[in-house]
């Protein structure tokens, strides 16, 4: 028995001298990483002087694909990908702030799926402007208010978000990137409010994707539809008797305790998100993606019609949504989701030979495909 204390005490203190050596380095290894970061900075900023002088975009998305999928190409561990996703993503960030501020305007308040997202995409240093509905949004890129936009478009479990496919309708702006989010619902209340809770709120989307659940674990408690999960936690802040569904976030942002997490039916629940600019991505990555809306004249056989380039030219399809055409009734309006981008010469003549066919088409933008956290 002794021996095994002394044993004890003497791999203690080479524990602890290997430790200390390990911290040691980490300390140089950090003071290389910080020289190396701010030499990146100025390049960054020579950048954007040039960007100033050619009145460029301070966001190129493109760009920012090609960085992220080196980076990870590059990755040999034992770092996992989603760390170093996320490390880039701010440098990225960063050095965007040194060519200039970003304002992104997105579905508010603060706290919501749209403002997680937009966080993800941007980082820290861009400059967020919540507004109270997706068409708001645009109207804050259309106005200038914001140079760019995050709007939701469509769930893995609920389908498309309508509402931003009819204001693209009208909209002059173009998709310049998209993004995914993980989705992870929680219900939330006053702390102690529980056996007071008479009604639950969140965003239509939010409760359809908690449908079974709540009939199981809330049967005959009312649910009412607001115009965002964050709105739902406000008012759960404000009144005892009302739960709300929402993200982790909008909890600690209004004070709110987390009753139940993971709520949704679907423990794979993804919501794809569009980013808005004036200009879509005008460089060819290689991984992209265009959408477009069109119509047609109410005739047999027309959407098969107006597929058939597509599938001449081997262009893949990934999405087709349809919305009542306004003012026209029982016409329709398409929406198309493709890969590759207008730049490409199938996709190109493919949309040239839409165009003869139907009687509108409006391309509403190419953009880098996601960059996906799974390896």
């Amino acid at each position: 028995m002794a021996r095994g204390r002394g044993t004890a005490r003497t791999h203690r203190p080479r524990a602890e001298s290997e430790i200390a050596r390990c911290r040691s380095a980490i300390d140089r290894v950090d003071d290389r990483i910080l020289d190396l970061l701010n030499q990146r900075a100025r390049l960054a900023q020579r950048i954007g002087r040039q960007k100033v002088r050619s009145n460029a975009a301070v966001y190129v998305p493109g760009r920012e694909r090609r960085v992220l999928e080196r980076v990870l190409a590059r990755n040999g561990g034992p770092l996992p990908r989603r760390a170093v996703l996320g490390i880039f993503r701010e440098i990225l960030s960063a050095s965007r702030a040194l060519q200039g501020p970003l304002r992104v305007a997105f579905l508010g308040p603060e706290a919501t799926f749209s403002h997680a997202a937009a966080r993800t995409q941007f980082g820290e240093t861009a400059v967020y402007d919540p507004v109270e509905g997706i068409a708001e949004v645009f109207h804050a890129v259309e106005t200038g208010r914001a140079d760019v936009g995050v709007v939701p478009v469509e769930n893995s479990t609920e389908g498309v978000v309508a509402h931003t496919l009819d204001v693209f309708v009208e909209s002059p702006l173009r998709i310049c990137a998209e993004l995914e989010l993980r989705v992870q619902q929680c219900l939330m209340a006053r702390p102690g409010s529980l056996r007071k809770v008479r009604r639950i709120v969140s965003h239509p989307q939010s409760l359809a994707q908690c449908r079974r659940w709540l009939a199981t674990a809330y049967p005959g408690v009312p649910t009412e539809a607001v115009s965002s999960n964050a709105k739902a936690a406000q008012i759960a802040a404000a009144d005892a008797t009302v739960a709300a569904i929402a993200g982790a976030t909008a909890a600690e942002r209004y004070g709110l305790r987390i009753i139940a997490d993971g709520i949704q039916d679907d423990p794979s629940n993804v919501t794809r998100f569009l980013v808005l600019a004036t200009r879509d991505a005008p460089s060819v990555t290689g991984a992209d993606k265009t959408s477009i809306l069109f119509t047609v004249r109410d005739e047999i056989g027309v959407l098969q019609k107006m597929l058939h380039p597509f599938a001449r030219h081997r262009i893949n399809l990934c999405g087709i949504e349809s919305r009542p055409r306004r003012g026209k009734p029982w016409e329709y309006v398409f929406f198309l989701d493709l890969r590759g981008h207008r730049l490409q010469g199938p996709v190109r003549r493919a949309l040239a030979d839409l165009e003869r066919n139907c009687l509108t088409l409006k391309i509403l933008g190419s953009y880098p495909s996601v960059v996906s956290e799974e390896t």
